[in-house]
């Protein structure tokens, strides 16, 4: 059971390292040192209930719904599209940097629901989590798929908190307005790039 373990695992480093628009968001709030805890912990646990619900059985009810996927693909795009343009438009006004003490800074409320937005509005989200690993659970006998996706809800774990933790070792090199406008640009760029992908896929479902 172990290298089963072992599996789920790597499989959930394979899905979830890529990147992506949540792993962005992660990403800059660590750097920025807000929320370090909150932000990876909210991934996590949607993760766990999510990979739970694969494992469960709902991926197969998912895949046989593809008006569910379209709906939410297009919501998730245009919620995608709404993110990266706030991103451009911090990159323009170039109000970034860490030592600029910034008026707009978000409560946790708000924090809280960006990561629930950027995690739970992503369709891909439930294709990698409820669908695919899911499906591959199934394929373990007896107890083996509950290992798998243990394996996979570990990875989430150590993912998250690991980008979230780590990032803060990159806060010296965006201490300057001009690093965060290469960040903003690249984040806003990311999210459009889904966005697009969304599209492409609420048109052939």
């Amino acid at each position: 059971m172990f290298t089963t373990y072992i599996t789920g695992l790597g499989t959930g480093a394979g899905l979830i390292i890529a990147i992506g628009a949540q792993n962005a968001f992660v990403l800059s709030q660590g750097i920025r040192k807000r929320y370090i805890f909150t932000v990876p912990l909210i991934c996590a646990l949607c993760d766990t209930l999510l990979i739970i619900a694969g494992v469960a059985g709902m991926g197969a009810l998912i895949e046989r719904s593809p008006l569910l996927i379209k709906a939410a693909s297009w919501g998730g795009a245009a919620f995608l599209f709404f993110c990266g343009t706030r991103n451009f438009i911090s990159a323009w006004k170039n109000t970034g940097g860490l030592n600029k003490k910034e008026s707009g800074e978000q409560s946790r409320q708000q924090v809280v629901l960006m990561t629930l937005a950027v995690t739970l509005l992503n369709p891909h989200v439930y294709l990698d989590t409820v669908v695919l690993l899911g499906s591959m659970s199934g394929t373990f006998p007896g107890m083996g798929r509950y290992y798998f996706g243990a394996g996979a809800l570990t990875m989430s774990f150590l993912w998250f908190f690991g980008l979230s933790l780590g990032a803060g070792k990159l806060a010296p090199f965006f201490r300057t307005p001009r690093t965060w406008q290469v960040l903003d640009t690249l984040i806003g760029m990311i999210m459009w790039i889904i966005a697009f992908r969304l599209l492409k896929l609420a048109g052939t479902t």
